[in-house]
């Protein structure tokens, strides 16, 4: 026993004489991994049917972090990012998040827009124990299905969104509506919250449209639009939107309801193009409006420059390249609370990971200004959601003007989950 602690003690002095010897190294050492960069895995649509969206998140991404890394990075860190294609797949999904933790060694993983990959992730990040900020849109992570890892910091979900415009919808378009919309999770969240958001407003649906978001012509489901629907609710998403819009037009004419679609039918899609003039008059849901507008604040038209993207919502490098400009900014405000939220954490490294994700619930308003041009917002931590604005815009002489701009009150809801009383 007296020989082992003899040991022990010969040893712990000969470590204490190497550290006192090795001190200037240590502090080098230190002082590297201060400054080494905070890696963040972006999961990219590059290809699949997210592809139009997943090249624009990576140019906003790309934007976002010059300007962070411009002003000094997060802490004095540098972002650097690492960039994994998903395919739009889910299973390949929850491959890259795996990959992201083992092989790359990220610090925290960002960016999936498409529910369903969302939902397939998820998963693998919880039982990695990773951080997972998303920028989607469903009502995956605010439904408490998804685990305490997995955020939604920088975009409104679809629950909030229908929520705060079925008011209007049922106020300015009419009473009996039917839905049009993908058959997959994105769609379902339309599908089971839009009916009775309508319902307090005194509408009511008529007719449920499941399309799948594969397929390339629509024509054999429009005759199962009831004749006396008033308002054509449509929200689509994937490379056939355009031949959607345009078969919806060969099929209704100069005539037919009401349109109110979700701008994701027409992300990355000229508005002007041939087939699309029955459209003139209708009415569009977006995050962040495409066209610029005469009210726009500073912080916007900053962004804007930053980001690439000309008063028509263009690049400014193709006009013929149009932006997902209702979704993208979610990019540019997510970085920036994984910014705010790791410096409130004094996040050094991997071992930081739960603190990161405690920071970030623990955030309640975020402020309109250069890091979120959007606007203003408010975080649900129990339920870690962002709620902010929305944009009506109606289609008229070749652009689309924002005619109603919804409160944040507006797309609250009871949280029906708190992820803060769940263990890592």
């Amino acid at each position: 026993m007296s020989k082992n602690t003899s040991l022990s003690r010969r040893t712990a002095l000969k470590g204490l004489a190497a550290g006192l010897v090795a001190g200037p190294g240590f502090v080098r050492y230190a002082q590297a991994q201060a400054s080494a960069p905070i890696r963040i895995g972006f999961q990219a649509h590059r290809t699949g049917i997210g592809a139009a969206y997943g090249r624009w998140y990576e140019r906003t991404t790309s934007a976002a972090v010059k300007a962070i890394n411009a002003a000094g990075g997060i802490g004095g860190r540098p972002i650097e990012i690492v960039v994994e294609d998903d395919g739009t797949d889910p299973a390949r999904g929850a491959e890259v998040v795996a990959k992201f933790a083992s092989q790359h060694k990220v610090d925290l993983v960002y960016g999936t827009l498409f529910s369903h990959v969302v939902a397939g992730s998820a998963p693998t990040a919880g039982e990695l124990k990773i951080p997972y900020y998303v920028v989607s849109e469903g009502y995956h992570i605010a439904s408490g299905k998804m685990n305490r890892w997995c955020l939604q910091p920088g975009i409104t979900d679809v629950r909030a969104q229908v929520t705060s415009v079925a008011p209007w919808i049922a106020g300015n378009l009419g009473k009996k509506v039917t839905m049009i919309f993908p058959d997959y999770a994105f769609g379902y969240d339309h599908r089971d919250y839009l009916p009775a958001a309508l319902e307090k407003a005194g509408a009511n649906v008529v007719a449920k449209i499941a399309i799948p978001p594969t397929e390339s012509s629509f024509t054999r489901y429009f005759p199962q639009i009831p004749a006396d629907t008033e308002v054509l609710y449509h929200v689509m998403v994937g490379p056939a939107v355009l031949t959607f819009v345009k078969e919806l037009g060969e099929f209704y004419g100069s005539g037919g309801p009401q349109l109110f679609g979700f701008i994701d039918s027409l992300e990355a899609v000229d508005i002007n193009s041939p087939g699309l003039e029955f459209l003139n008059g209708s009415h569009f849901w977006e995050g962040s409006p495409r066209y610029a507008q005469a009210n726009d604040s500073e912080a916007q038209k900053a962004y804007r420059a930053a980001v690439g993207i000309d008063d028509n919502g263009a690049s400014v490098n193709d006009a013929k390249d149009i932006s997902t400009a209702a979704h993208m900014f979610g990019c540019w405000e997510t970085l920036y609370v994984i910014k705010q939220a790791m410096e409130a954490a004094g996040y050094r490294g991997p071992e930081d990971r739960q603190k990161l994700v405690e920071a970030t619930e623990a955030i309640t308003t975020v402020a309109e200004g250069p890091e979120h041009p959007q606007g203003d917002k408010v975080f649900d931590g129990r339920i870690h959601q962002v709620f902010g604005h929305q944009n009506i815009s109606k289609l008229e002489g070749g652009r689309l003007n924002v005619v109603h701009r919804t409160s944040i009150e507006d797309g609250r809801y009871e949280p029906e989950a708190d992820y803060t009383t769940q263990s890592f």
